[in-house]
């Protein structure tokens, strides 16, 4: 009987030692779950750039995880979602969002995970575009004064751009400011209701190269004077410079300001997959720029305004591309 007993257990064991093994086996043989990238609403600035990001990458043999485009509230929120997230994420941002989080400003609240937060790279910043009519005899802002001009959607980036630049020059009063939805605005420019809008977004932006080549246009260009003035007065954004041709007729550098963006992790994320990501992407930027221009702004000399440390995966990469990196990026 105690025989018995031994041989029935020993079946037994042996059983489940094989269990286990075959479970090991699929565990390890199973593909991981694709990294989860949130990018804002469908319909927000960083949302389209995300999907053809995630588009590329898995299109092309990069050797990167597999990306699965997220829709969220927006950056703000992506940043407060980083805190808790899931170590395989990736969020879209700019940069003063994680400032404003790691200072405990509100919405944000203390939290010590914020500082987790790491870049991987940079997407198309939102440039700042002041549109006018060649006709309208606009060729500097000061000209705006007594005319009618839309700055953008209330609470648009280019709305609080253009009001804080109004005030800098001392014309906020002076300018008659039409609160009409952005998307009307080329409309109202085409009939001669206003003279002009402002507008944010990767350059070149598709709606306003096809207006360009309906209606001749100026962009009005800041002085060194008053960027370096704008930029003081701001803190979130950084210069840029969009180059000339970018739009039909437009034949001179226009000198602006820019919202930075990126694609952000946290040091949860392992070395390994931001390696790959990071790799993969500069793989495809020069594809993605065929198909959408936007990205051909994109450089690694934009890794200094991303505001945060570099993720080491990241950091890798760069060393092994020879991409020097500022020491407070390491």
């Amino acid at each position: 009987m105690a025989g018995g007993r031994r041989r029935t257990w020993l079946r037994a064991g042996a059983a489940l030692a094989v269990a286990a093994v075959l479970a090991a086996g699929g565990a390890a043989g199973a593909p991981a779950p694709p990294v989860a990238l949130r990018a804002g609403k469908a319909d927000g600035p960083y949302y389209g750039l995300a999907k053809e990001l995630v588009t590329a990458l898995g299109s092309f043999a990069t050797g990167a995880p597999a990306v699965a485009l997220e829709e969220s509230q927006g950056s703000v929120q992506n940043v407060i979602d980083a805190a808790g997230a899931r170590a395989r994420a990736l969020f879209t941002a700019p940069p003063n969002v994680i400032k404003e989080a790691r200072h405990g400003d509100k919405p944000y609240g203390k939290n010590p995970r914020y500082q987790d937060i790491r870049a991987l790279f940079p997407i198309p910043f939102q440039t700042m575009h002041w549109v006018v009519r060649e006709d309208s005899g606009v060729k500097t802002f000061a000209d705006l004064a007594g005319r009618p001009f839309i700055p953008g959607s209330r609470g648009s980036l280019g709305e609080r751009q253009t009001a804080a630049l109004l005030k800098l020059l001392g014309i906020d009063t002076k300018v008659q400011l039409i609160d009409i939805d952005s998307s009307a605005a080329p409309a109202a420019l085409k009939s001669k209701q206003v003279i002009g809008f402002a507008a944010a977004g990767p350059y070149p932006i598709p709606a306003l190269r096809t207006l360009a080549g309906e209606v001749p246009l100026r962009l009005l260009s800041l002085t060194p004077e008053q960027r370096a003035q704008q930029l003081a007065n701001d803190g979130t954004t950084v210069a840029m410079t969009i180059p000339h041709g970018t739009y039909p007729g437009i034949d001179d550098d226009i000198v602006t300001v820019a919202l930075p963006a990126a694609v952000y992790t946290t040091s949860r994320l392992s070395s390994k997959d931001a390696y790959r990501i990071t790799k993969a992407f500069w793989t495809v930027r020069a594809l993605l720029a065929r198909s959408d221009p936007a990205w051909t702004s994109v450089t690694p000399t934009q890794l200094s305004m991303l505001g945060t440390k570099l993720h080491p995966g990241a950091l890798r990469y760069y060393r092994e591309a020879g991409v020097k990196i500022p020491a407070e990026l390491r």
